[in-house]
């Protein structure tokens, strides 16, 4: 018997004009396990792409609780959150759930340095949406030894990064940092600023580069999962929303880099 397509059936595929390129590998998308890590601005936006995207296992991990300023940037979180103090982590899951029946998301009300090793394993990607060096690095010292590819951002004002790490080669995060950043590593702190020993001033922030990086950020998840490394940044890509200027910067793996020494590690 002669096969028909029925009238309007691509109208009601979801994934339809995805299905159109190429490169990407949906089925991959559906299938994997992702982990994000930070539900502030970054990670409102992250999560919106990824559930629109295609991406449906998706755990979502933050300790802080929504405030009013928060709302300016924050798509899934409400008025009601900010005055209940609602969990971020529990907000984003839920605001993924509204956007796809298909989303299988679930929240992780935690630091990530208090997360436990099992969190690391069997994951495909992991985003990393933070806002302090400290929790950069312990991301980065958990998914480069477990061999998980990591997907970093970060904003100021209009200015936006995002690197791209890609064990077992190439360099890591760490590899990245300078003097600079190591001086400020042990100090925690954070949009609201509560419970931290050390508190800097908070950072200018706008949605519009949050937009851009988030973008950026998902779109070399998809790659990753599609199995198209050769698509993948190498290794930072820089974004000044001011000039209307970006640029992709590679830079070397660092010898003295402890990761690199350290081998793989088993987070079954």
């Amino acid at each position: 018997m002669e096969d028909f397509v029925r009238v309007g059936a691509a109208d009601n595929d979801r994934y339809d004009r995805s299905r159109r390129i190429e490169w990407l590998d949906l089925e991959r998308l559906f299938r994997s396990d992702v982990l994000l890590v930070g539900a502030g601005a970054l990670g409102n936006e992250v999560a919106k792409n990824l559930v629109l995207s295609g991406f449906r296992n998706i755990t979502v991990v933050d300790m802080d609780r929504v405030v009013g300023s928060n709302l300016s940037r924050c798509m899934f979180f409400t008025e009601e959150d900010a005055e209940k103090g609602t969990y971020k982590a529990e907000a984003v899951a839920r605001g993924m759930q509204r956007l796809s029946s298909d989303a299988v998301p679930k929240a992780l009300v935690a630091k990530v340095e208090d997360l436990p090793p099992v969190t690391w394993g069997g994951r495909d990607v992991v985003l990393g949406c933070l806002d302090n060096i400290q929790a950069r690095l312990h991301v980065n010292s958990h998914a480069y030894p477990a061999r998980i590819p990591l997907v970093d951002g970060g904003m100021d004002g209009f200015i936006g990064k995002v690197t791209v790490v890609r064990p077992p080669d190439g360099a890591c995060l760490q590899c990245g940092m300078n003097r600079t950043h190591a001086k400020v590593a042990e100090m925690r702190f954070s949009c609201t600023g509560s419970g931290i020993v050390f508190h800097q001033p908070r950072v200018p922030a706008e949605i519009t580069t949050t937009s851009v990086v988030s973008a950026v950020m998902v779109r070399e998840a998809m790659k990753i999962v599609s199995g198209r490394s050769e698509l993948l940044l190498s290794n930072a890509f820089y974004y000044d929303g001011k000039r209307n200027v970006s640029e992709e910067i590679e830079f070397p793996v660092n010898p003295q880099c402890p990761l690199h020494a350290a081998g793989p590690h088993d987070y079954k």
